[in-house]
């Protein structure tokens, strides 16, 4: 067994406690942690952290290869056929995709349903056609269909109203019963969120992500990932995540296991209002205690301290793991909370069903080209057109949903049951999960961190286990599980809770 001062490989990690006689090694732990506290949330290591604190301000770059003594114990180097996928994004086919649904004129959930040139219906019926195209690419592999109910009136929908979500789903050829989503909205509106006839052109909220999602069908529907992809294009987001909302009910009432979903929205320019630039970050709020947290659920938590341990904080920890790399040129910045202030998502009511959901929004917004009418005052353009977009920085953006997606369809699925054995006090800890259905699951990984740190900083192989015993006091540090593969691919972590 891997001992608490070693990391996986067996090699001296510095957190030992001797390691703090060292006045030098003191001083350079309270550098990091200084460091770290300013630039965790770009995604950089513990050593790029201390580098950066060293060197100055950082500045804007695509993502540089760390060396193997900065990475973060968790990461996951992309293979050479997830580098294969990721260079068949194409920048080009995300710009047709932009500005033929800003053709549309609006894509307004009230506006026309059947006009064939103008409305959400003709941005439905061309994204239809285009995810059935990629689905020809499939053999028979990925379904398209339109998911499709009627809104009675509610807070933004004024009359009973048709809301169709546009959903491709790569049936996975192992795994098919775990699922992950990626969707982006292909509705729009300008600045009244009730005018359904004026032009709302939406090119980066959020033909953006609406284009995320369709590039990334298209690169899947050739491929077999081992669990099961969807592809969503939903609609009734402007007007209150209609869409999204019927979507995870629908795989609520199924009881299906949906282990992570993203939402795509505003990802479509690095440039802020005041025309700064950060081309090489996106940004992934991840919330912290679940919304679907029960009374029981939160007695758990607040006893144990596991604010920081949502499965969408690990959901997004996986997502810097598998997707901050030299493939993907961006850097992740996790943002812990679930949305903007008075802001909200579609991943929001995959959350309320208590489903790892988060989302992906552009590193600064320029509040001019969003939510406005289409007008010039003093000189100043106002409107989401896609002028204002950067088609290169959305393929970086798909390349990391595509990076995250692949990891996680191809990996294991999160284990489950993840536990510490309280019933006995002592001080080491005896953790318990189930095993996972997976046929190439090769065991299980046991990670550990110190309470005050916010990534999980050391590994501890257990074996094709279902329980492991690490000599460390539960009551002192953090624990989870994540399993592993044959082909050496691993799960997003699962908190370990207490278990009597």
């Amino acid at each position: 067994m891997t001992q608490p001062g070693e990391d996986a490989s067996g090699r001296h990690n510095g957190h030992d406690g001797n390691s703090g006689r060292d006045g030098r090694g003191t001083a350079r732990r309270t550098l990091l942690r200084a460091a770290t506290v300013g630039t965790a949330a770009l995604g950089l290591s513990s050593e790029a952290a201390l580098s950066s604190a060293a060197a100055g301000p950082a500045r804007s770059g695509p993502a540089r290869p760390e060396g193997p003594a900065c990475h973060r114990p968790t990461e996951q180097p992309p293979s050479h056929e997830l580098r294969a996928l990721l260079r068949e994004i194409d920048p080009r086919r995300i710009e047709a995709t932009v500005r033929k649904l800003v053709s549309f004129g609006t894509r307004h959930t009230l506006s026309a349903q059947n006009d064939p040139v103008r409305g959400i219906g003709a941005a439905r019926d061309w994204l239809l056609a285009e995810l059935r195209r990629c689905a020809r690419a499939s053999g028979g592999r990925m379904t398209v269909e339109l998911q499709s109910y009627i809104q009675q009136p509610a807070s933004r929908i004024p009359v009973a109203t048709r809301i169709t979500n546009v959903v491709a789903t790569l049936r996975g050829s192992v795994t098919p019963d775990r699922i992950y989503v990626v969707s982006g909205h292909y509705d729009s509106r300008n600045s009244d969120p009730m005018n359904a006839t004026g032009d709302a052109p939406g090119a980066d909220d959020d033909a953006s992500g609406v284009a995320v999602a369709l590039e990334l069908a298209r690169v899947f529907a050739t491929r077999r990932p081992a669990a099961t992809v969807v592809f969503a294009a939903v609609a009734g987001e402007e007007q209150g995540l209609y869409g999204a909302g019927h979507m995870a009910q629908t795989y609520r009432d199924r009881q299906a296991d949906v282990q992570g979903m993203f939402t795509n929205d505003i990802v479509g320019s690095p440039t802020a209002e005041d025309g700064s630039r950060d081309p090489y970050t996106i940004r992934l709020f991840a919330e912290g205690v679940p919304t679907s947290e029960t009374p029981e659920q939160a007695e758990v938590r607040r006893s144990v301290g596991g604010e920081n341990d949502s499965p969408s904080r690990q959901l997004a920890r996986f997502v810097r793991d598998t997707a901050e790399n030299d493939a993907t040129g961006m850097r992740v910045r996790v943002v812990y909370r679930r949305d903007r202030y008075l802001r909200g998502g579609d991943h929001i009511p995959f959350l309320q069903r208590a489903y790892p959901a988060a989302r992906f929004t552009e590193p600064a917004e320029n509040y001019a080209h969003q939510h406005q009418d289409v007008r010039v005052v003093e000189g100043k353009q106002y409107g989401d057109l896609p002028e204002f977009c950067d088609f290169g920085f959305i393929a970086r953006v798909a390349r990391v949903n595509a990076a995250a997606l692949w990891s996680l369809a191809q990996a294991p699925g999160t284990p489950r049951g993840a536990k510490i054995r309280t019933a006995v006090l002592g001080n080491s800890t005896e953790l318990v999960w189930e095993r996972g259905p997976e046929p190439d699951l090769a065991g299980y990984e046991v990670v550990w961190r110190e309470t005050t740190e916010p990534e999980w900083t050391h590994v501890v192989p257990a074996g094709n286990v279902t329980r492991h015993t690490v000599n460390l006091s539960k009551d002192n540090v953090f624990f989870g599980i994540r399993a592993l593969s044959r082909s050496g691919l691993r799960s997003p972590v699962a908190f370990c809770e207490p278990q009597p």
